[in-house]
């Protein structure tokens, strides 16, 4: 089995208010706030998504009493990096110093991190490796049209990371089964088309299928891990939009949760998103150690994916 020890996070410097995009295009911080629930997000200058995706990663390292030398597995959930070769992956292994791990992206959109942490924790249950480093990173402003009003006001940059470990067989495992799937049908509702892309993204229907379909898959996780929604203690899904967020935490029925709200202060970051907000959780307390954690990523593909998590 396997248990997540350490989060850490990382933020670029620039905020980026409702107010600053109503200079730019035709909107206002009341449309905004109504809409998708967000009231700033940040956005990376110099910073790429291994730097922020290293920052991160650092941090989580620095908190779980581990060192490079201890790692031996480094995945990235992105779908942002401009770069095909080298991977994310490797760039964040050479610059932290760890040494001849297995190191692979993976792009499921905002899906990512819980995929990655579901790869990851069958490797450690397989004996593959016994120190991972997971982390969802992403810099969406490269992709991010500012003349469309539509998906502009949505996205930021960001990244979360958690240091994951085997542990031997008990009662309660770290990390729960993941469940996860696809949507291929509705795969062009959300797209990073072509050599020059841009975000792309069906809105209304992407909506549609978060409200409805999303709660029932979610609650598959919690079944899979002997878990009622009761004893829940926090819920962090894709931070996506305010009112999604809200929809599915009303329909999963979990009095108990603390439910992970981080859209508000930073945007839409995708693969980012569930690492960065549980990772703020934890600093800030606000989940007992050991507590059951409800993750749930789902996004671009369209893909899903979930697990309950023991806090950190």
């Amino acid at each position: 089995m396997s248990r997540i020890v350490a989060m850490g996070h990382y933020q670029p410097s620039r905020v980026l208010t409702n107010d600053d995009l109503a200079k730019i295009v035709d909107t206002n911080d009341e449309w905004i706030r109504d809409r998708v629930g967000i009231v700033t997000r940040r956005i990376a200058d110099s910073e790429t998504v291994s730097d922020m995706a290293t920052a991160a990663a650092d941090t989580a390292l620095a908190k779980s009493g581990l060192t490079a030398a201890d790692i031996d597995l480094v995945v990235v959930a992105t779908c942002s990096s401009v770069d095909r070769s080298p991977n994310v992956a490797c760039r964040v292994a050479a610059k932290l110093g760890i040494d001849a791990p297995g190191a692979y992206d993976l792009n499921t959109a905002c899906s990512g991190f819980s995929y990655a942490l579901g790869t990851v924790d069958h490797a450690l249950r397989a004996g593959a490796a016994r120190n991972a480093l997971v982390i969802g990173a992403e810099k969406l402003s490269d992709f991010t049209d500012w003349t469309d009003r539509s998906t502009c006001i949505i996205f930021g940059d960001g990244a979360g990371a958690a240091v994951v470990s085997a542990e031997d067989d008990g009662d309660t495992p770290g990390i729960g089964p993941v469940v996860w799937g696809s949507v291929p049908e509705k795969s062009d509702a959300v797209r990073i088309e072509g050599w020059r892309p841009y975000i792309q993204q069906e809105g209304q229907q992407v909506f549609r299928w978060a409200t409805t379909a999303l709660a029932p898959l979610a609650l598959q996780a919690c079944e899979r891990a002997g878990v009622a929604p009761e004893d829940i203690a926090a819920f962090v899904p894709h931070q996506a939009n305010l009112r999604i967020i809200e929809g599915i935490a009303k329909r999963l029925g979990m009095p108990n949760a603390v439910i992970a709200r981080d859209i508000v202060e930073s945007g839409n970051t995708s693969a980012a998103s569930v690492p960065l907000a549980l990772s703020k959780l934890v600093e800030q307390r606000a989940i007992p150690k050991g507590a059951p954690v409800l993750l749930f990523g789902f996004g671009g593909g369209l893909t899903y994916a979930g697990q309950v998590v023991r806090c950190p």
